[in-house]
C-alpha cells in the first residue's frame, strides 16, 4: 500500500508515500502490516488518515510519539488483500506491477519495473538494470502483455 518516510508531527501521525491511486484503501479499522528491511514486523490498526501533498498522513492504533513511528521509517506498508476491491480486466494495483521483469517484443530485457509515475494523463513505469533505466508509458500502444503469474511484462519499446 505504501512506504513510511518518517513522523508528521509528535503525536505518532506517519508521512506515508502510498502506491495506491486513491486514499479510499486507508479506512479507520483497517488491519495494516508493517514490514521493516531489517526483518521487523508487526500489525496495527488504522486510525486514522488524510491527504498531504502527495501522499497520506497516516495514524496507527498504538502509536502516540514521534519516536515510536521513528522506529518503522521506511517499512513497507501492506494489507491483506481482501481489503483490496476487484478491478476490472487489464487493471492493476501498482504492488502487483512493481518487480515484474520487462522484455520487448523480440524477448530484450530491460530490467525490473523499479517504481511508477503518476502523470496526468497516464502512468510510467520506471524500469531498471545493472547499467539503465528506461521510463515505460502504461499506453495500450506500448504495453503488449502483463503476466502476473510469469511475473512479465512483455513491451514494445525500440
Amino acid at each position: 500500500m505504501g512506504k513510511i518516510t518518517g513522523p508528521h508531527g509528535l503525536r505518532g501521525e506517519a508521512k506515508l508515500v502510498s502506491y495506491a491511486e486513491s486514499i479510499d484503501l486507508f479506512l479507520p479499522g483497517t488491519r495494516l502490516f508493517l514490514t521493516h528491511r531489517d526483518g521487523r514486523q508487526c500489525e496495527y490498526t488504522i486510525e486514522s488518515a488524510r491527504p498531504h501533498k502527495k501522499g497520506v498522513l497516516l495514524k496507527l492504533r498504538g502509536i502516540d510519539s514521534i519516536d515510536e513511528i521513528n522506529l518503522w521509517r521506511n517499512a513497507e506498508v501492506l494489507c491483506e488483500k481482501a481489503c483490496l476491491r476487484r478491478l476490472d480486466d487489464g487493471t492493476y494495483y501498482w504492488f502487483q506491477i512493481i518487480g515484474l521483469n520487462v522484455l520487448t517484443v523480440d524477448h530484450r530485457s530491460l530490467g525490473k519495473v523499479a517504481s511508477i509515475i503518476r502523470t496526468g494523463s497516464n502512468d510510467v513505469y520506471v524500469v531498471r538494470n545493472e547499467s539503465n533505466e528506461a521510463l515505460i508509458p502504461a499506453l495500450d500502444s506500448v504495453i503488449v502483455e502483463i503476466d502476473l503469474e510469469k511475473k512479465l511484462m512483455l513491451v514494445d519499446w525500440p
